[in-house]
């Protein structure tokens, strides 16, 4: 390790890139997380799904425009202080850390729960414990083997889904009937409780808090401007598969797998992809997935520390953030941003030990408030940008790579994030994601006050000429 102050080095390409893009897509919130939606709506989780992925793609194209035009480390903590002030920016870049904190905490809990279906006799948090190690050597090396690493968990991820949905698809044709059941699979048994909405329109806002946790994460392709080779192509690249990604890996996977099996039996022990072809008498495809879900979960939590380490490195750079988070070893990567994430991953170790029940459910709804928080404050930095290029046309530069309908639908995509916070008051279970998070933003405040807005003028101007050397190339 060194401890001289560096920039990070380049080593993402396209191809790493589009493939963290698939692999923040398909982790937790599909394999474990989708359990707790469906229980919230049944089959109308469908609908979320289909209504939450297409306000994350305008979210998306949102960040993807500014990480075109200004492809910056820490993109969207950069975008918020440029245009809607530097607090805005401070609390954007501690938000978005602290949700990879949380949803690496729950990612750890879920890799626990998918090693417990084969050693139930060990304890949760002695899995935890070894993810944790596994990763922080991982993000300690070079960046082009953590995109290496992604690449290739990724393929296993999306591989193993695609053969999951043809195989399920094949048993629907076939009239494959479920042990215990009354209908053969298909239509009948998405249906058995006769309706798509069987939990009312009410059971669908809940499953909100789950569904949009499940997105979490994907936003890490904006920070990825900052070390890939060509930001203007891989970014906007990666962006756009978010759509068919939401289509393929949510809405058919799981629309296949409750035709398999009555949704109404998942109870949430295991991953629902798990438990359903266990159920189902086939036992090998049981522990091929289980074997999958953990893949998903390692490359979930190994995002999860790189997304939250690049954000802190920005932060210091910026003066944000302690200037230890700064430095950077002989391999260009900061590492002490990675031995802060495995700190933290470690408190989830603890957690583990203490409420190895409850600890899920808890973690993933405030991961939902932070989550959202980060998006609500990227769709805003957008909106700013675009008013700022309206009163200067020349600032704007082009917009070869805009969000379709432009201002208006990013209102839209907004307006349906404040919701979703708003859903959070609706269920006991989510409501403590309201308390933490308003707590969150009270600390933030007063760190803000006391400890960055002293510094002055001189502390507010320095972010911007660096962010202007590194937009021309460093």
């Amino acid at each position: 390790m060194t401890d001289i102050k560096a920039s990070l080095a380049r080593g993402l390409t396209a191809r790493h890139i589009r493939f963290m893009a698939l692999g923040s897509a398909i982790g937790t919130g599909l394999f474990y997380g989708s359990s707790a939606a469906i229980q919230a709506a049944g089959p109308a989780v469908l609908f979320a799904y289909m209504i939450g992925g297409a306000a994350v793609f305008i979210v998306m194209r949102a960040l993807g425009e500014m990480a075109v035009k200004h492809p910056v480390s820490g993109s969207f903590a950069h975008y918020a202080s440029r245009y809607l002030g530097r607090f805005a920016g401070f609390i954007t870049g501690w938000t978005f850390t602290f949700e990879m904190a949380i949803v690496a905490i729950a990612d750890v809990t879920a890799f626990g729960v998918y090693m417990g279906f084969w050693f139930p006799q060990v304890a949760t948090w002695i899995w935890v414990l070894a993810v944790v190690l596994l990763i922080a050597a991982i993000n300690l090396m070079k960046v082009k083997v953590f995109g290496e690493t992604e690449f290739w968990l990724a393929i296993i991820k999306v591989s193993a889904i695609i053969a999951m949905i043809v195989g399920g698809v094949l048993l629907i044709i076939f009239g494959f009937t479920a042990p215990g059941s009354q209908h053969a699979t298909g239509l009948d048994t998405l249906l058995a409780a006769g309706t798509l909405f069987p939990h009312g329109f009410t059971g669908l806002l809940l499953s909100f808090a789950v569904v949009m946790f499940a997105f979490g994460g994907i936003e890490t392709i904006g920070i990825t401007a900052g070390e890939a080779d060509d930001p203007a192509r891989s970014v906007p690249a990666a962006i756009n598969t978010v759509p068919w990604r939401i289509l393929l890996f949510y809405v058919a996977s799981l629309a296949v797998i409750m035709m398999l099996f009555d949704w109404r039996q998942i109870d949430g022990q295991a991953s629902p992809f798990v438990q359903i072809f266990d159920a189902l008498g086939i036992p090998a495809a049981a522990h091929v997935l289980n074997a999958v879900v953990i893949t998903a979960a390692i490359s979930a939590i190994n995002a999860d520390t790189f997304g939250a380490g690049r954000m802190l490195f920005a932060m210091s750079d910026a003066g944000h953030a302690p200037k230890s988070f700064a430095k950077v070893s002989a391999h260009g990567v900061p590492w002490m941003t990675v031995v802060v994430m495995s700190a933290v991953l470690l408190a989830g170790v603890v957690l583990n030990a203490l409420l190895p029940e409850q600890l899920f459910t808890i973690i993933a709804s405030i991961a939902t408030f932070a989550t959202v928080w980060v998006w609500i404050m990227i769709l805003a930095s957008y909106l700013a940008m675009r008013r700022a290029e309206k009163r200067d046309a020349a600032a704007g530069g082009p917009r070869d790579y805009a969000v379709p309908g432009g201002s208006p639908t990013a209102w839209v995509a907004l307006a349906f994030m404040v919701f979703v916070v708003v859903l959070l008051a609706l269920s006991a279970q989510t409501r403590v994601a309201l308390y933490t998070g308003a707590a969150w933003l009270l600390i933030l405040a007063a760190v803000y006050r006391i400890a960055i807005y002293p510094r002055g003028t001189a502390a507010a101007n320095a972010p911007a000429e660096r962010a202007d050397s590194v937009d021309s190339g460093r």
